[in-house]
């Protein structure tokens, strides 16, 4: 497309329109110095100020890729700068023009030469009213070591424009400490700084009172004042800090921001710490109206969050849990009258018992607590349809109990969409193969694994489409915000996560082929050298744990570890290294092979050492850290048939030449079409393929690490199912199914007899039949105990026994009716997920035990 428009701009250099299109392709492709040029000429031959500006956009996007070296990205803003400085028409005759200016100038340092436009009558007035402007204007001014004029600026705001904006009261707070720590070299001014910090004291004070109610920003301003007096050591009352915070609960307590409002200042000594509780407690714990209810949640809250180790019992702790039952029922009455859509008053006291049920069930490790949770989240939402904190945690808790199918409703009942994929998928998606029933055809999750893709598919289209209307409209502050949003959403850690899952799923589900093998490889490869943006959101989840304990995420993570950076790192080594020796592939046949445009590689990608090369290196300490106990083996198991099969691969490999000749004559028989460039009369001078010169490498024995690997894992799947819970039971079982797999990947090539005896590795087949019979043994008596397994997990008895332990929640008022449908909706989930799973193991034991 790129070449097309710059063609026919070639031919016809005078149509305005034409060269428009010609920059906005390059635009949409990324390619700024291309974008540059055309501007630059555009302003040349038709005299319009927006192309210069659109030259000195591109200037500064081509500085800031990642790809662009380090002394060419000065050297490109220097160029932006004299562009900007030589234009007819000055800068700030528009807001985004004025900020794209002062970008440059504060990248290439130039304080002095900002600071003049910014003091400046018409700078005054567009960061006045211009927020992106006003940003960059503050972070000029303390790069200038202008903090104390900042503070001053802001009380002006705050003063005579009764900005309320956040933002100005900590510039003001920031004013006051730079006193006590100087960045030039000057001795700090203790004496002033006392003084300023005593008239903000005042000043904020003052504010609060005159603000009352309406508005919270001075009353927290004072706590956060008395936060970094204290880290000083100049506050002057001991006791200021805690009756700053009861006067802030005071006036903020009845709304549901007060506890999120105090939580940064909750680290307090004993005595503060005592002070601090008796006025917690003191909270009445009756209450007639919304405010007094909130106000009495808000308490549980911070009263939690501050409980000691000695106070976390079991005993006490279900009295806690307890308590917010009973009060949480009691609040439904507020809110009868309430509309389908809104939220309950209580809702929150719910959570707080289902965090406490968690914390139990973390002690005690008894599923009668997490069965307390979701029976009591599920009734939370038939009267809050809407919330989706008791979703989310009920999706989490759902995959510790083995129920996915139910975690999938809650997940699409909250309608995720668009970049939420991106962020919220890993609720459901995390290590979701453990859960797959693709095997027996169900491709629930495989589907899911593709809907929450889409939003990278269509960034890829859509954001170059906003990128051009940022330029056309001239909205130079959106753009480095789009490109910086496109690349990670592009270089998204989730997406690959996903990506994994998938692959793991699609092996189960379709015939493994050397086709397969072969398209996979290829997409890996892209994925292993991305350096990877975390954006899932993990703090979305409510949390009313206390601090000395881990978060509620935390402590509902699926086999109590979370996917990161590492455990994907690991797994690509895996599957990477088993498809490369699985096909015939390499660098030279894929780049004649692969038709498109390819990912941007990362920077530094010609500097690292070959693929192969860190395929084969240990895994590091962080990558391990993040793999269970049992995955930690099946990686073992990998990379010792990785290691022991590869000269056999290396050897019989056909060499690229063979194999392009071969892919273009396929493609001319197809087509009619040849590919160019490859050299079809190999084939004919190719007389035996199959046997090479040189001696093939000698047979050796397979490691134990692989003879001994689906024994091992055979006992630790019996020793897994004597916990109540399935999920460790699937995680070992889907494991032991993955590294059958896997040898099934490794071993393909030596299904064909032809290369086998030309070769004389017959003792090597003889070695697979072995390991693959041992396999189908131990696959056939998982798949048979799982299938015994889900035939009594959702009988009458274990319904009973569900609503027998779920006391809790039905002696505080909860209908045993609904406990009963709660009982049967997961146990008919886990019946569903144990016989899926071991049926489908089953069956690709079936498919692959010859």
């Amino acid at each position: 497309m790129v070449l097309m428009f710059e063609e026919a701009y070639k031919q016809e250099p005078s149509n305005e329109e034409l060269g428009m299109q010609t920059f906005f392709a390059n635009a949409r492709a990324g390619h700024w110095k291309s974008a540059q040029q055309i501007a630059t000429k555009m302003y040349k031959q038709f005299q319009e100020d927006r192309y210069l500006y659109w030259s000195v956009m591109s200037a500064v996007l081509q500085a800031n890729d990642p790809a662009t070296p380090a002394a060419m990205r000065t050297i490109l803003y220097k160029l932006a700068h004299r562009i900007i400085t030589s234009s007819p028409t000055p800068s700030y005759q528009s807001n985004d023009r004025f900020h794209l200016h002062l970008s440059i100038l504060r990248e290439l340092e130039l304080y002095d030469d900002a600071h003049k436009l910014l003091d400046s009558d018409v700078g005054k007035a567009i960061c006045s009213t211009s927020l992106s402007c006003n940003e960059i204007r503050r972070d000029i001014w303390r790069k200038r070591g202008m903090i104390v004029d900042e503070g001053k600026l802001a009380t002006r705001r705050i003063l005579d424009k009764h900005d309320r904006n956040w933002l100005e009261f900590l510039s003001i707070l920031d004013a006051n400490f730079s006193y006590f720590s100087s960045s030039d070299g000057s001795p700090p001014s203790h004496v002033e700084g006392l003084e300023q910090v005593e008239k903000t004291q005042e000043l904020f004070t003052r504010i609060a009172e005159e603000d009352g109610p309406k508005d919270r920003s001075a009353a927290l301003a004072l706590l956060e004042l008395e936060k970094r007096a204290r880290n000083h050591g100049i506050s002057k009352d001991p006791k200021r800090l805690v009756t700053l915070m009861q006067d802030y609960f005071t006036r903020v307590g009845d709304k549901a921001c007060c506890f999120e409002d105090l939580k940064p200042y909750l680290t307090l000594e004993e005595n503060d710490l005592t002070r601090w509780t008796s006025f917690l407690r003191a909270v009445p714990a009756s209450f007639t109206t919304p405010p007094e209810l909130q106000r009495l949640i808000n308490s549980h809250k911070l009263l939690r969050c501050n409980l000691t180790q000695l106070e976390l019992s079991v005993e006490a702790e279900t009295a806690r849990a307890t308590l917010y039952i009973e009060q949480y029922l009691e609040g439904l009455k507020l809110g009868l009258n309430l509309l389908p859509t809104e939220l309950q008053y209580a809702d929150d006291l719910a959570l707080l018992a289902a965090n406490t049920l968690v914390t139990l069930w973390k002690f005690t490790s008894d599923e009668q607590y997490l069965f307390n949770a979701v029976t009591l989240l599920e009734f939370a939402l038939t009267r809050s349809k809407q919330s989706f904190q008791s979703r989310l945690t009920l999706i989490r808790l759902y995959r510790l109990l083995g129920a996915p199918s139910l975690a999938l409703d809650h997940y699409r009942a909250m309608g995720v969409k668009q970049v939420q994929n991106d962020t919220l998928s890993h609720f459901l998606l995390s290590r979701a193969s453990t859960f797959s029933l693709a095997s027996i055809g169900d491709l629930t999750l495989v589907t899911e694994c593709l809907e929450s893709t889409q939003i990278y598919l269509s960034n890829s289209q859509e954001t170059a489409d906003f990128i051009v209307r940022a330029f056309q409209g001239e909205r130079y502050s959106q753009i480095p915000e789009f490109i910086i949003f496109e690349e990670q959403l592009d270089n998204s850690l989730q997406r690959d996560i996903v990506k994994m899952e998938h692959l793991r799923m699609r092996l189960t589900h379709e015939q493994i082929t050397s086709d397969v093998i072969d398209m996979e490889l290829i997409e890996l490869k892209f994925i292993f050298d991305r350096t990877h943006h975390d954006n899932r959101d993990f703090d979305i989840m409510s949390n009313y744990q206390p601090k000395i304990s881990s978060d509620t995420f935390s402590q509902t993570n699926l086999l109590g570890m979370n996917e990161s950076h590492g455990w994907l790192k690991s797994f690509l080594k895996v599957y990477i290294r088993a498809f490369q020796q699985g096909s015939d592939l390499d660098d030279s046949v894929e780049e004649k092979l692969l038709i498109g445009d390819r990912p941007k590689q990362s920077f530094g990608a010609d500097s690292r050492p070959p693929l192969r090369q860190r395929l084969a290196e240990a895994l590091s300490e962080e990558e391990l850290a993040e793999l269970t106990q049992d995955e930690r083996l099946f990686v073992q198991f990998a990379r010792a048939l990785a290691e022991w099969l590869e000269p056999y691969h290396d050897y019989t490999r056909p060499p690229p030449s063979l194999v392009l000749a071969e892919a273009a004559k396929q493609t001319e028989l197809k087509t009619g079409y040849p590919l160019k460039g490859v050299d079809l009369a190999v084939l004919d001078r190719s007389s035996s393929p199959l046997k090479k010169d040189e001696e093939p490498p000698a047979v050796v024995e397979p490691p134990e690490q692989v003879s001994r690997f689906f024994e091992t894992l055979k006992g630790r799947f019996a020793e897994t199912l004597k916990n109540s819970s399935p999920v460790q039971s699937l995680h070992v079982a889907t494991l032991i199914q993955e590294a059958f797999l896997l040898f099934t990947v490794e071993t393909l090539r030596f299904k064909a007899t032809a290369l086998v005896k030309a070769n004389k590795f017959g003792a090597l087949v003889a070695s697979f039949k072995t390991i693959r019979s041992d396999a189908a043994a131990v696959l056939r008596d998982i798949s048979t105990e799982l299938v015994t397994q889900s035939e009594v997990v959702a009988t009458a008895e274990s319904r009973k026994a569900f609503v027998d332990a779920c006391a809790t929640v039905t002696a505080r008022g909860i209908d045993i009716d609904f406990t009963l449908n709660v009982a049967k909706k997961v146990t008919d989930a886990r019946k569903k997920v144990i016989g899926g799973v071991g049926k489908g193991i089953g069956r690709v034991c079936s498919t692959y035990a010859n």
